[in-house]
């Protein structure tokens, strides 16, 4: 199924990146689209088109008249700027591909594994309900006019440039200077984390295959470390023998430093295992082949060569400071 033409809307993000490259890989013709604004540079290969998604005169004057086998967008949050990408792209492409979120999935899950099937309900995070909501209306379009849509739902994914931890490169450098660094729960529930150079493999497998209309797939790998265990290895990675990890209440650290609490609550306090067998039917290629303390290690590697990077967010650093004091206080009282 190479030798397709692809529109990527995005194209530099962690899992869309990835993707560009994997369908160079493979032979197909790659144009992104996006603001020019992008995280890293485009591949050798793909086509650079300028143009504001969310803007559909600039995507019209952008594209004119092009029609694509696929367009897969990445960067569509809210059910108006699907609405908007239904207009632009319906007549004009086989297949169009939807990022959603498997933070969408049931929370908390009644039952592990998640499949497909596993309802969608998120009351913890207005992130997922507007994704369940972007797909609802293209689930209704396609009911109503066949529009040639596949939902795909990634977990956590990352790469050598995102830290799957609550504090980033902070933690890390909190880590470094032997200060206490947060887990939230008691650090045991499972987490899956999917490489992004892993996902590329189930997404492209996806594009172009008649039988990935009007469906929905998770694509995540079985890869599913505690927390414990994710933090160890970026402590191992960081060179760091024996850090010192104070574990909080979830519910203590929404409390205390807001911005986190949608996507602990709604998301990473839960233990979380998925079933792939519906996308590795069409797809069984695809594999996790990069496990986490690999991962920590790619990481480390690239920020220690890109100083510029290790930068400390000091809100969250001082309010690390007192959540941690907090609770060894409590310990101690």
């Amino acid at each position: 199924m190479s030798g397709k033409s692809i529109l990527y809307i995005g194209g530099t993000g962690t899992i869309s990146a990835a993707c560009v490259a994997r369908s160079l890989e493979r032979g197909d013709s790659v144009t992104v689209l996006n603001r020019g604004t992008g995280r890293q540079p485009l591949p050798d290969g793909a086509q650079s088109v300028t143009a504001d998604a969310r803007d559909r005169q600039s995507v019209r004057d952008a594209l004119g008249n092009r029609e694509f086998d696929v367009v897969a967008q990445f960067v569509a949050f809210t059910p108006d700027q699907v609405a908007t990408d239904i207009e632009l792209y319906e007549g004009r492409t086989g297949q169009y591909v939807f990022i959603s979120s498997a933070s969408a999935y049931e929370k908390p899950p009644r039952r592990l594994p998640i499949t497909e099937s596993t309802p969608l309900r998120n009351p913890f995070w207005q992130y997922s309900r507007d994704k369940i909501a972007c797909e609802d209306l293209l689930v209704n379009s396609f009911r109503e006019r066949a529009l040639p849509i596949t939902i795909v739902r990634p977990s956590h994914t990352y790469d050598h440039r995102l830290f799957p931890n609550l504090g980033g490169w902070t933690d890390v450098a909190r880590m470094r200077a032997g200060k206490p660094v947060l887990i939230h729960g008691d650090g045991t529930s499972l987490w899956t984390l999917t490489h992004s150079e892993d996902f590329a493999v189930g997404f492209t497998g996806l594009l172009g295959h008649p039988d990935a209309i009007g469906e929905a797939f998770t694509i995540t790998g079985d890869h599913a470390p505690t927390w414990n265990q994710i933090y160890g290895w970026l402590a191992d990675a960081a060179g760091v023998e024996s850090p010192d990890f104070v574990h909080v209440a979830s519910e203590t650290i929404a409390r205390l430093q807001p911005p986190l609490g949608p996507g602990l609550l709604g998301d990473r306090s839960h233990s979380v295992l998925f079933d792939t067998t519906k996308l590795r039917a069409l797809v069984p290629e695809f594999r996790t082949t990069i496990t986490f303390d690999e991962g920590a290690r790619r990481l480390l590697a690239h920020y220690e060569a890109h100083p510029e990077l290790q930068t400390i967010d000091v809100e969250l650093d001082a309010a690390f400071d007192r959540i941690a004091a907090a609770a060894l206080s409590s310990l101690n009282a």
